[in-house]
């Protein structure tokens, strides 16, 4: 069995014509193949914050998506994801839902709501699940429902996708991927039950089926429903492709319209979306699910740009692509793809700070390049009333954010810079092996820098003399941080280096290294260090390095990983006595730590410098508050590489003030603690709304 891939439209322009041909569903058409995937946003739990989704939608709708997917809503109280959480199960819930869906459709989009129950995943000591089981990532174990009560939920799939009809949404999704609720019933790891939901894989596969019938039923023909089917468990005791394709096709029988892809539950201990994953890492997956049913199937996970989302199409792997951060990104994407203006499009680069590890932490979802997202209602760069002539000094994130959007509201601005090309911090971060999609935010705001108009002053080294004679209304200072020099005896010796002179290459570094300090910075040059050379993200060798594998071959498409050796041994210290990247990104702290880790790095916390000498750098491991106590030991390193923090660069504030300047502080220059450019580009574009 096949599905037609898209075929290209006479009227639709010819860069894209996979990614913008429509797509005929029978009862609907989506205006073109492109699905702005699932993801929590927080603004879905409570009915106070339905307007601000609704403008969060709208927007995306207007940009040009042809099927929004909402974040999940749990059919009952016992598949809430936290307690009080998002839910589609009352009238008076699908009633508010409207404001939300005749926004979308007021620009012709369409969307759907996502029904996922989390199971065992649920942060609350009532969740419930196949059987007895407590997940890895959750300290609550579940509860196992008995027969009626399974009968009884998937009453409530079916009562939620009527709900969301009378909402006003255009389909539902049921997500049946991730580990959530219907994954721990498909997997024998999680499923121990003997019953008619048990057992065999055709008793285990029996709950999906029966959701996706009793929806169909409950919905009628004329109603979307998209089903996100786990391809790749990615975990021990995962699916076998056979039991997959089977699920598939009965899924298709039972009466979903289109299959999504999911990779991978949330325990598994491979990464799946953040930015050192090869871009469409999974879509070989979708392509092999694709011939064995007839209906749409959709590619998911690392899509970011019009070009990979038409090669994912056009190679017949799939009839749509699923981008959710993407869109955060940037909400016009489908839009500028269209009108020929994909240089325009703020791509995604996959760093999980402001969107995923937010959700994590309770907060709302945002963006690191685009701080707008979910916040439509509050964040809005208008026109200005009164034309300023502004001077923002700094072409780092933080420059540049502020520049582009005050330029981009009519301001007059020149920016100054004493380095020959923009990028300041993130010029050092798109060197790190695995972050080479930062260079796209530098590519995104140089042109932005070119359709604002904004003058730009590369290699000038701005003075406060020059600025406070220049009549400039405003001046921005976005000067950033310099390395902090900590004092160790010993601190000067030949073989100490900082973080900035080993990513520029202006020093040299030997086969021995430590590493002083292991906040964000120290990972990456601990990163930097342990390759030969910057890497292409190299599909192949990421698959070997992290064990994935066809699911023909093993269950889940799990294996064991094999990983290269490291060109240098490198040691990784930190004075905390916390686990040793403790501070780094909810969602992708782990990957950075297991990455080290497969490059034999030592990882150590609770040091004490001693001092730094011809011998190597001597060091206290494990010394209580007074000092005392601890293993002492000497590092015989060739170099000591400072990642100790840094300092604000912020020598130009005082005098303009003195001299009568209205002068602002942005990004490391007003904070210099861990380099934040989820921060520094949100302080500088809501500075720049304001001024």
């Amino acid at each position: 069995m096949t599905t037609a891939s898209p075929s290209p439209s006479s009227s639709q322009p010819t860069t894209f014509p996979h990614l913008l041909a429509p797509l005929d569903l029978g009862h609907t058409e989506l205006r073109n193949r492109v699905v702005m995937g699932s993801m929590h946003t927080g603004l879905e739990d409570r009915s106070k914050d339905l307007p601000a989704l609704a403008a969060y939608f709208a927007e995306r709708s207007k940009g040009g998506v042809g099927l929004m997917i909402t974040g999940g809503y749990a059919p009952n109280r016992e598949g809430w994801l936290s307690p009080f959480g998002s839910r589609m199960a009352t009238q008076s819930l699908a009633s508010k839902h409207r404001e939300v869906t005749s926004a979308v459709h007021q620009h012709g989009g369409k969307i759907a709501l996502q029904v996922l129950h989390a199971g065992r995943y649920g942060y609350n000591p009532f969740n419930v699940s196949a059987s007895a089981t407590k997940a890895p990532i959750n300290p609550f174990k579940a509860r196992a429902l008995t027969t009626k009560q399974v009968k009884h939920t998937i009453s409530d799939y079916a009562r939620s996708a009527e709900l969301a009809r009378e909402a006003g949404y255009d389909g539902i999704e049921i997500m049946g991927s991730e580990g959530y609720f219907i994954n721990q019933f498909l997997s024998a790891g999680t499923n121990h039950r003997t019953d008619q939901y048990g057992g065999s894989a055709q008793n285990r596969m029996r709950l999906p089926i029966e959701i996706v019938e009793q929806t169909r039923a409950a919905v009628g023909e004329d109603f979307i429903i998209v089903y996100r089917l786990s391809m790749l468990d990615l975990v021990p005791g995962g699916q076998t492709w056979e039991e997959t394709v089977e699920l598939a096709q009965a899924i298709e029988g039972a009466g979903a319209s289109i299959i999504n892809t999911g990779i991978g539950w949330h325990e598994a201990r491979v990464p799946t979306i953040v930015t050192s994953v090869p871009r469409a890492a999974f879509s070989w997956v979708t392509a092999k699910l694709k011939p064995e049913v007839s209906i749409p199937v959709c590619a998911s996970n690392r899509i970011n740009t019009p070009q990979v989302a038409e090669d994912v199409l056009s190679s017949g792997a799939a009839d749509l692509v699923s981008m959710a951060r993407p869109l955060l990104a940037d909400a016009d994407f489908v839009n500028k793809a269209a009108e020929g203006r994909a240089d325009e499009i703020n791509v995604c680069i996959a760093c999980n700070q402001a969107c995923l590890d937010h959700i994590f932490k309770r907060k709302h979802a945002s963006c690191l390049v685009n701080p707008r997202a979910g916040r439509e209602l509050e964040l809005n760069y208008l026109p200005a009333t009164t034309t300023k002539k502004i001077a923002v000094i700094g072409a780092g994130p933080a420059g540049l954010a502020a520049s582009t959007v005050l330029a981009g509201r009519g301001h007059d601005v020149e920016l100054f810079d004493e380095a020959d090309a923009i990028g300041g911090q993130f010029n050092l971060a798109k060197r790190i092996p695995g972050k080479e999609e930062f260079d796209e935010t530098l590519r995104y705001f140089k042109r932005q820098l070119e359709l604002t108009g904004v003058t730009v002053h590369l290699g000038t080294k701005a003075s406060a003399e020059t600025l406070a004679a220049g009549g400039f209304d405003e001046v921005v200072l976005a000067t950033g941080v310099e390395p902090r020099t900590p004092s160790i005896p010993g601190i000067d010796h030949p073989k100490v280096v900082n973080y900035v002179d080993v990513l520029t290459g202006a020093k040299p570094v030997g086969e021995r290294v430590a590493v002083i300090g292991a906040g964000g910075i120290g990972f990456d040059v601990s990163e930097f260090l342990t390759h030969d050379t910057s890497p292409t993200l190299d599909l192949e060798a990421w698959q070997r390095e992290w064990g994935v594998t066809d699911p023909e071959r093993e269950p889940g498409g799990l294996t064991k990983g094999i990983h290269e050796g490291s060109p240098r041994s490198v040691h990784l210290l930190q004075r905390k006595t916390s686990k040793v990247g403790a501070g780094l990104g909810k969602t992708s702290g782990w990957v950075h730590r297991a990455a080290l880790q497969h490059k034999g790095v030592e990882m150590l916390g609770g040091v004490t410098y001693r001092s730094i000498d011809d011998a190597g750098l001597h060091i206290t491991v494990g010394a209580d508050k007074d000092g005392k106590g601890g293993e002492r030991r000497t590092l015989e390193v060739d170099t000591v590489v400072l990642c100790a923090g840094q300092e604000p660069r912020r020598e130009l504030h005082d005098a303009l003030v003195a001299a009568g300047v209205s002068t602002h502080l942005v990004g490391g220059a007003d904070v210099a603690a861990e380099l934040d450019a989820k921060r520094a580009i949100r302080q500088a574009s809501e500075l720049a709304a304001r001024l």
